[in-house]
């Protein structure tokens, strides 16, 4: 057989073997390109998403509403950075508040706030763990969700979470339920005290109470008032210092070495109300501060609003969701009709 004819099939073989490999490499050559274009789009909205919060129309309510949207249409291009900036910004925006804030108020709020918190901390949790074992819900999620709604949301959680060992599934369940009633409650806190004509005091101490997160809070009582946003951070700042002792009983129980964390933030919160109250020559510089803060609030709130993906909701399930809405809605009207028959009040 001559050379060329020897050769042929060989050619017609590998032009065989050749076509399969270059329609794969054409193929995923097109699925790197749809990825980087959805990358690109969803860099483009996170952008136009930030810098809505820089203008004057942005509200807390409209910034969680605009994190949700994009949360809902797009991929999160920055979700670990974002998760780690969110808490900085909220504990910096906690401190910038700060500094608008008189001292003489918020030690009136925070001496009362610590006693009403003390008694509702000690009813959330034994409500959720009872509805936890009555819904079946497993016990660390169970326990999350309750020292969640207990306390101050996400942050307990946290804290918690590595004390009792909950993996990485149990930390996002927990951490989903939360932020979605967050969600829920920062949208109709405000409208609701308006349709039951609460007073500035009574908002802020229902929102205190009642209200996850400290975000959340913040952002509900920012929108009610002044008034409001003093004694709503106050008095949640006030429950969220109850971390330490949870912590420490959960460590004790369970047998955990785990670094306590301990929410410094507070005492810088209460020097900046000191720095308002007592230091007037620094009124120009407070005034940028408490601005700031407001600002670092309404940023905070678009990132958290953005991380709830409709990948992260279905994780939730339906039964640690349910027993996150009904430990919030017994702990909401039961702080309510307190404030209202004027059994606890600022």
């Amino acid at each position: 057989m001559s050379p060329l004819l020897g050769n042929g099939p060989i050619l017609i073989w590998s032009d065989v073997r050749l076509r399969p490999r270059a329609a794969t490499t054409y193929n995923g050559r097109r699925q790197n390109n749809r990825a980087s274009l959805q990358l690109m789009n969803s860099r483009i909205l996170f952008a136009l998403g930030l810098f809505f919060c820089l203008t004057p129309w942005a509200t807390p309510p409209l910034a969680l509403l605009a994190g949700l949207a994009f949360g809902a249409i797009s991929t999160h291009p920055y979700k670990a950075e974002s998760q780690k900036l969110s808490k900085v910004l909220l504990q910096s925006a906690v401190v910038g508040l700060g500094f608008g804030m008189n001292l003489q108020e918020v030690v009136r709020a925070g001496r009362s706030g610590f006693v009403y918190t003390a008694l509702g901390i000690g009813f959330a949790l034994i409500v959720g763990t009872l509805l936890g074992k009555l819904l079946a819900v497993q016990p660390r999620p169970a326990f999350l969700i309750s020292t969640g709604t207990a306390i101050c949301g996400g942050s307990a959680i946290a804290a918690v979470g590595p004390i009792t060992g909950a993996t990485e599934d149990e930390m996002s369940v927990s951490l989903g339920t939360i932020f979605m009633l967050n969600s829920v409650a920062l949208l109709t806190f405000p409208t609701i005290g308006l349709m039951l004509k609460l007073s500035q005091n009574q908002f802020g101490l229902w929102a205190a109470l009642a209200i996850h997160d400290t975000s959340s809070v913040v952002g509900a009582s920012a929108k009610y008032g002044a008034v409001a946003l003093a004694v709503g951070t106050t008095v949640k700042l006030a429950r969220a210092l109850w971390i330490v002792p949870l912590s420490i009983g959960t460590a004790a129980v369970k047998g955990s070495k785990t670094r306590i964390q301990w929410p410094w933030f507070i005492l810088f919160f209460c020097l900046a109300a000191v720095a308002n109250t007592y230091f007037h020559p620094g009124a120009a510089a407070y005034h940028f501060l408490s601005n700031a803060g407001k600002l670092m609030l309404v940023i905070t709130l678009f990132l958290i609003g953005a991380s709830l993906s409709p990948v992260a909701l279905r994780k939730v399930g339906p039964r640690p969701l349910l027993q996150g809405i009904l430990l919030w809605v017994v702990v909401a009207l039961a702080s309510l009709l307190a404030i209202r028959a004027g059994w606890i009040g600022i």
